[in-house]
């Protein structure tokens, strides 16, 4: 949404957990990202409800909702069974074309921090395109940090080398 000026403005959102309900529209908008390029290595999304959830921490899911619609979803996969990992997640972050740029990524990345860390989640990663400059401020803006860049660590679905670039979100909460 514009203003008069052709001035972007910020989107007033509610935030709730993401439900098996939401699936279509959490659907929808992954298959979007997907699309751009820009989000992940990923050719398609999870083809059913079940897949995505078997995939998720249940405890940390969440969708943006503006006007009755969902425009953007977060979640975390445990990255071990390990004991020893059980305070370390990697996220998502996916947010409609139409919605982006609008603090919307940043309602869900901020309700994602809260959630794990009163759950006593000591690291947040997650693995992000090096070009994808919009991701990469937004985190840094949330206290991510760069662990490091995994150059030509995968052929996207056009085929051409992509680096990714690793970063982390230690809690200052859970010690």
């Amino acid at each position: 949404m514009h203003d008069r000026r052709g001035v972007l403005l910020r989107v007033s959102a509610s935030l709730r957990p993401l439900a098996a309900d939401d699936w279509p529209e959490v659907h929808r908008i992954y298959a979007e990202g997907i699309a751009t390029g820009h989000a992940t290595f990923e050719t398609a999304p999870p083809a059913t409800w079940g897949e995505f959830d078997e995939g998720k921490v249940v405890a940390h899911r969440v969708v943006a909702v503006v006007d009755d619609r969902v425009v953007g979803w977060a979640a975390v996969s445990a990255v071990s069974a390990r004991p020893v990992y059980r305070g370390v997640v990697e996220h998502s972050v996916y947010v409609e074309a139409d919605a982006r740029g609008r603090g919307i990524g940043h309602l869900l990345l901020e309700a994602l921090i809260a959630s794990t860390e009163a759950a006593g989640v000591w690291t947040i990663q997650s693995s992000i395109f090096a070009d994808n400059h919009a991701s990469l401020a937004l985190h840094a803006r949330h206290g991510f940090r760069t662990i490091g860049v995994r150059e030509r660590i995968g052929r996207d679905a056009a085929g051409m080398w992509r680096d990714t670039v690793l970063i982390e979100r230690r809690s200052r909460a859970v010690t």
